[in-house]
């Protein structure tokens, strides 16, 4: 059997809202009995800015409340120009800025005892000097 691609009619996700069901008056009154005590919790831990109505509560427990964002002005903040604040002085770096170090010299090979390179099995790059049998030996060497 092979696969087939399924089209977009065939899904998992269920598009359709469930309405919500009414509460019975044990369950209303066992939903009023949490509400109490989630102020209670809240007052007990100092945030009284999450206490809610029971309205409120409801939302929150099923997943739609959004809380209210408080708007606060805020200023850009500026230092206290106080008798105790210290001005540090500007001291110019030596040099251009770039640094004050030379460039060091590429190094050149200028003698005479080297007289080529030789290339060994793979790819190793060999010295050859001068007055030795290093070029026979690398070229009789097995590949």
């Amino acid at each position: 059997m092979t696969m087939h691609l399924v089209g977009p009619y065939m899904t998992t996700t269920n598009y359709k809202k469930k309405k919500q069901k009414q509460r019975t008056k044990a369950q209303q009154a066992a939903f009023e009995q949490q509400h109490r005590e989630y102020n209670k919790s809240m007052k007990r831990i100092h945030a009284h800015d999450q206490m809610m109505t029971l309205e409120e509560y409801d939302l929150y427990v099923r997943g739609q409340y959004k809380p209210k964002v408080k708007k606060t002005e805020s200023k850009p903040y500026t230092p206290a120009q106080s008798s105790s604040y210290r001005e540090t002085k500007h001291y110019p770096s030596f040099g251009d800025g770039v640094g004050v170090a030379t460039k060091k010299e590429s190094q050149r090979y200028t003698g005479d005892l080297i007289v080529g390179i030789a290339t060994m099995h793979k790819s190793n790059a060999v010295p050859v000097m001068r007055g030795t049998d290093q070029a026979k030996d690398i070229a009789a060497m097995r590949r």
